[in-house]
């Protein structure tokens, strides 16, 4: 049971990696596909939007909300100290005496009391000086009736002063209770405040958008290499495709030619056997025993027939015998010599490439001509590579009634081509005794010892 409820759950999982894979797939080939200046476009208009979607809903909003604060009653200010020099003064006096010879008085109410005194008109015009040069100080005058006596004065201040003292009172609680009002309401003011609070959850819009244009930006070089790099391995892949199929074609050709070559050549001296046995049976042994030489050397490459390389001593073990059957039926009209150094017989050679070059001189020119002729085979090193000349003297390239096609020679540059590419090469030129040679070279590597020179 615990198996089966996995399955599903896996399978989802695994449906939803292959989603997510083709969905990255595809936005990397999109991005492969647009030009930089496109992807730089995008880019900006990306950074925009993020940048104008971050100050509107549904990425910010503001609440405002009501908060109740308590604080502590602030203390009243303290009461400004009178100005110096400054004293309250009220006077009351009569102010134009209604008769001659009566008396004007000056009350004056300070922190020492109440003063009433006399006051005659000399003293009069410094107290007007007075009041002229200190107009600030503020004065209530009393015009007394006629005939007003001291005790008349004393009562009228008295009433007068206990008036003002309840008036002061009156103004003073007046003020007081404004103040409490006032304080009241500035603390209740105080004690409610308004907060207004902007939640934003797109501050993050502008910087993920700019990662995002740099993961893509990564991207798009990335995976742009990564397809040259599959594009590069898939034509490299093709090509060694087409080249192993193009050496497979060569191959079958030469195996080909090879079937059609060798049943000839042996018939031929199978019949040159039986009729030496008759008039030669020396001749016959030697013919016999050269041509079981040949079928031992060439077996292996008949029977792989990869017509890869080997050493040079197995082609020249195919050429010898191949040689001296060909001196048996031609007797002294066939001149043969193989120079190849000790040392040159491990290196590299291609395979039937020389019994190739053999054959053709033999039956292009040597056959063709009544005397007959010579046949050289030459190994040597130049400049780094192995070069190798079958040379003859027989009637010249291309000059015989039985001159081939030139399949042979062609088949032979192909696989050179095939097996070494630029690096090796096949010429034709005229012998210097008359005649033709040809000489291929390839690359000099010691089958033994692995290295090339």
């Amino acid at each position: 049971m615990p198996t089966a409820t996995a399955t599903p759950d896996a399978s989802s999982w695994q449906r939803f990696a292959a989603a997510t894979l083709r969905a990255f797939h595809g936005y990397a080939g999109w991005l492969v596909g647009i030009s930089w200046w496109r992807f730089i476009l995008l880019s900006l208009l990306l950074l925009i939007i993020s940048g104008i979607l971050q100050h509107i809903p549904p990425f910010t909003w503001r609440t405002s909300q009501v908060l109740t604060v308590d604080e502590p009653p602030r203390p009243p200010k303290p009461p400004k100290a009178p100005a110096k020099g400054r004293e309250p003064v009220i006077k009351i006096e009569k102010t134009k005496p209604t008769a001659k010879g009566d008396q004007s008085y000056e009350i004056t109410i300070d922190e020492h009391g109440v003063r009433i005194q006399p006051r005659t008109r000399a003293a009069s015009a410094p107290q007007g000086a007075a009041s002229d040069a200190a107009p600030d100080k503020p004065s209530v005058d009393i015009r007394l009736p006629p005939g007003a006596t001291s005790e008349t004065v004393r009562e009228a201040v008295e009433e007068a002063r206990r008036a003002i003292v309840e008036a002061i009172e009156d103004a003073k609680d007046e003020a007081d209770a404004a103040r409490d009002e006032a304080q009241a309401a500035a603390e209740e003011v105080r004690g409610q405040r308004v907060r207004v609070q902007t939640t934003r959850l797109g501050d993050f819009l502008p910087e993920l958008a700019f990662l995002w244009i740099v993961a893509s930006a990564v991207i798009k070089i990335t995976y742009k290499r990564q397809i040259q790099a599959e594009a590069q391995a898939a034509q490299a892949t093709e090509a060694a495709e087409a080249e192993s199929l193009k050496r497979q074609v060569v191959e079958a050709r030469m195996a080909a030619m090879q079937a059609q070559v060798e049943p000839h050549f042996l018939f031929n001296t199978l019949a040159s056997i039986d009729h030496l046995i008759e008039t030669d049976p020396q001749r016959a042994s030697v013919m016999q025993k050269n041509l079981i030489a040949l079928l031992r050397a060439s077996m292996p490459t008949l029977r792989d027939g990869d017509g890869g390389p080997r050493d040079l001593r197995r082609e020249l073990e195919v050429i010898r015998p191949y040689l001296e059957i060909l001196k048996v039926r031609m007797e002294d009209r066939l001149r043969t010599e193989i120079d190849v150094p000790e040392g040159l017989l491990s290196a590299e050679f291609p395979a039937m490439m020389i019994q190739t070059l053999v054959e053709n001189a033999i039956k292009h020119g040597l056959e063709p001509k009544p005397e007959g002729g010579s046949l050289a085979v030459r190994a040597e090193v130049q400049h780094g590579k192995l070069a190798v000349t079958v040379a003859d003297s027989g009637v010249g390239f291309g000059k015989a009634a039985t001159a081939g096609t030139g399949v042979g020679l062609a088949n032979v540059r192909e696989r050179l081509q095939l097996l070494y590419g630029s690096k090796a090469s096949l010429s034709v030129r005229e012998n210097n005794g008359g005649g033709t040679a040809v000489t291929i070279t390839v690359p000099y590597k010691s089958i033994d010892s692995g290295d090339a020179t």
